[in-house]
């Protein structure tokens, strides 16, 4: 049984024959750590006392966009991540600085601690990160979890983060964006009520459903809805959907498109796993990533990953997946032609590939506790969803 949330944001199956152990995630924060695992060139390179800084974060029960304004509050300087890390859990990962010779002193207030590491001769991307080591633990297990032994066959789905968790609103923002319903998208951010989220947030957005409630509600919106207060005091103001969606940050805006894409995404490999296409295995013609993760055609390699297109201004249609897609755009009523965004070209997306597979390295599993590493993109959660089957993934900590 495929738990309603897991429908709502494309995920339709189960590939593996384990029955889950049940349990929950999260309880602690303790009991979900991540560390980010950097390109051992790229760490070896960072050296001398000029050029970009990079950091090495700690967090603990904060997001890595508000750890960066912290940071930036406190230090002045502005740091670049190279992947987000949800507020649940205690991570490591690594950030560098957007300007040149600016540094931060290092410091540690509880929540968050900034280590200096080195300095990159060019700014720092997320080709330099190339996965994440996690170790979670499992309370309340209703059977073995070593029993569990088929981590190489978990399907690569965007997981339930991306799409905004108790409140799986941000590829329906998106897809109102590429279809120029500006007001839609600005409704979506602001009243859009989830049967997962609290009953106070519910009643917040109830009361945002209607525009002439929006001058009350701006002193009552709490501290997280952040990017709601950004949105709500541009209505108030100017009354222009287009305008007030510019006011957000361009990785928010960005954020909102590929979580469509992630959508469309989560169906394709849904779709082709019911269909009975091969996903866990490359095919004559098809798409793949080479061990360094660069594209090319099927060489017969067992090394290489097959690749499923994401779907962008420049789709590309010559794969076997075509079939699956071209249901799904017809679907959603959707051209890819729309991901290129005339009046907010840079939140357009070109499209792109993404691997079908979950690759799963260093394994294992102690007593309770799971710990395996994966390539930079992949959700902890959905192998976690795998072993553990939950009826209800957000009450068991997803």
């Amino acid at each position: 049984m495929i738990p309603k949330i897991d429908s709502e944001i494309g995920i339709l199956v189960h590939t593996t024959q384990f029955p889950g152990c049940g349990g929950k995630i999260r309880t602690r924060l303790e009991d979900f750590t991540v560390n980010e695992i950097l390109n051992p060139k790229t760490l070896m390179s960072l050296g001398g006392n000029q050029g970009y800084a990079v950091y090495r974060l700690k967090k603990s029960g904060i997001d890595t966009n508000h750890a960066l304004d912290a940071v930036e509050k406190k230090s002045g300087a502005r740091f670049k991540a190279f992947g987000l890390k949800d507020a649940h859990a205690i991570t490591t990962q690594y950030v560098c600085s957007v300007a040149l010779n600016k540094t931060a002193a290092n410091f540690s207030d509880g929540k968050i601690s900034l280590e200096r590491i080195g300095f990159a001769k060019k700014p720092l991307s997320a080709k330099d990160m190339i996965g994440n080591q996690f170790v979670i633990r499992i309370e309340g297990a209703n059977q073995s979890i070593s029993d569990f032994k088929e981590s190489e066959r978990i399907l690569n789905y965007y997981g339930y983060q991306r799409f905004g968790s108790k409140r799986p609103v941000t590829h329906l923002v998106g897809k109102a964006i590429i279809q120029k319903r500006f007001a839609d998208a600005i409704q979506l951010i602001l009243s859009f009520t989830s049967e997962y989220d609290s009953m106070e947030n519910t009643k917040i957005r109830q009361e945002l459903a209607s525009q002439s409630n929006y001058e009350k509600m701006l002193e009552l919106i709490p501290t997280p809805m952040d990017l709601e207060r950004i949105v709500l005091s541009e209505m108030i103001q100017h009354g222009d959907p287009h305008k007030a969606l510019y006011k957000l940050p361009l990785g928010i805006r960005r954020l909102y498109v590929e979580a469509y894409q992630s959508y469309l995404f989560n169906l394709t490999v849904s779709m082709a796993y019911q269909y009975g296409e091969q996903l866990f295995d490359c095919q004559q013609g098809d798409v793949c990533f080479d061990k360094n993760a660069k594209l090319g055609k099927y060489q017969g390699d067992d090394s290489q990953q097959l690749a499923i297109p994401l779907v962008g201004y420049s789709y590309f249609k010559k794969t076997r997946f075509d079939f699956h897609i071209s249901k799904i755009l017809e679907q959603e009523q959707i051209k890819p032609s729309e991901f290129y965004i005339k009046e907010m070209q840079e939140a357009s997306s070109e499209g792109g590939f993404r691997s079908a597979a979950i690759k799963c390295t260093d394994f294992s599993i102690q007593s309770d506790v799971v710990s395996f590493s994966l390539q930079r993109g992949s959700f902890a959660t959905m192998v976690m969803r795998e072993i553990m089957k939950p009826a209800d993934p957000l009450e068991a900590g997803f």
